[in-house]
């Protein structure tokens, strides 16, 4: 398996695919750089060189006890970039990959990326406060706490219905989608997994996305009902400098898998456009 290990002795794998302009791919939690497979294979004919990584204590990497906060996240993405040489990056992420990708390109990314895109990503900042009142109640990810700590693997059977928008008039389960969730997530670190919980959602972006000059495509579906869009996408295509929003009427949460074939195409043309 192809590997860094970070200053605190953190193993982050990573996949690197090709050659050409670098697309790298931040996944959501709690799941893995496998995420991103039908992205990747599909960037790869297109002649990009594409690149996923496990973020600590998700997927293959490290299990760690630690550092499972955005700074660390962050830093664990400059200390790829450095040790690939990644140079005119194109930064895609999702979800919580969506802040990932934030933090790094705002406090790592000088002289080494050329777009960013955030798809269905928690930025600004998903949890309720007196200067966010349009967030979710700190209850929400208690919630999700407690459900994860009492029994995670069934936990995470239910948690993709909603993900993916199963539970909606006229769509069908898919069950393969289902168990890929479910085995990806349980690939990673329980303990990992459950701080990222309050990285997602208590993180506050404001400052990274004000810093960010890079041109950024925000994509979000009005469905979603896990990063609902209107303390998320709508307000982060205002704090960014160069932002083009565009929002999927119906899509949900998990479209780059539902709604591949958009948004894969959509991406192309973003990365084509001068």
């Amino acid at each position: 398996m192809q590997s860094i290990t970070t200053q605190d002795g953190t193993e982050i794998f990573y996949k690197d695919w090709g050659v050409g302009q670098p697309v790298v791919f931040h996944h959501g939690w709690p799941l893995s750089s496998d995420d991103w497979d039908a992205q990747m294979l599909f960037f790869l004919e297109q002649g990009y060189r594409v690149i996923a990584h496990d973020r600590r204590g998700h997927g293959r990497s490290s299990q760690t006890a630690t550092g499972n906060d955005m700074d660390t996240y962050a830093a664990d993405v400059a200390a790829l970039a450095a040790h690939l040489d990644l140079r005119d990056a194109i930064h895609v992420g999702h979800s919580t990959g969506g802040g990932e990708a934030a933090r790094y390109v705002a406090r790592h990314g000088a002289g080494r990326v050329a777009k960013l895109v955030l798809i269905g990503a928690v930025p600004p900042l998903m949890l309720k406060t007196a200067d966010n009142p349009g967030g979710l109640p700190r209850e929400v990810f208690d919630g999700l706490r407690k459900n994860l700590a009492a029994n995670r693997s069934g936990f995470y059977w239910d948690f993709p219905i909603p993900f993916y928008g199963f539970n909606r008039p006229g769509n069908s389960l898919s069950e393969p989608l289902r168990m890929n969730w479910w085995r990806q997530g349980m690939m990673g670190g329980a303990k990992a997994q459950y701080d990222c919980i309050e990285a997602f959602s208590a993180t506050d972006f404001t400052e990274d996305l004000k810093r960010i000059d890079a041109p950024t495509l925000v994509m979000h579906g009005d469905d979603d009902q896990i990063v609902p869009i209107e303390d998320s996408a709508t307000l982060s295509s205002k704090l960014l400098r160069n932002a083009t929003l565009k929002i999927y009427k119906g899509f949900p949460h998990g479209m780059c898998t539902t709604h591949g074939d958009v948004i894969n195409r959509d991406l192309l043309a973003y990365f084509r456009a001068s």
